[in-house]
């Protein structure tokens, strides 16, 4: 499993439109992608989980990724959150 952390940047935090655009990037990934903030959890191919969190500017959050090509898609998808939130 592959994790990292980080600081979310964006003004109004994980909103709609690159919450959507995450969901679609890791729908055909091999491994499962969970965002957590504090002891909640989504996985992030469900929007809407995703938006329950509620994570806003400033806030840490987690992400874990676990799978056969988990390598990778920690790549690919912490670089999404670098350049999206």
């Amino acid at each position: 499993m592959k994790e990292f952390t980080y600081v979310i940047t964006d003004p109004v935090g994980i909103h709609a439109r690159p919450a959507g655009v995450l969901a679609k990037l890791v729908k055909p990934l091999e491994s499962k992608v969970v965002i957590w903030k504090g002891d909640k959890s989504a996985e992030a191919k469900k929007l809407m989980a995703v938006m329950g969190l509620g994570v806003k500017q400033n806030d840490e959050v987690k992400v874990t990724i676990e799978g056969p090509t988990e390598d990778a898609d920690a790549a690919t998808v912490e670089n999404f959150f670098k350049e999206n939130f």
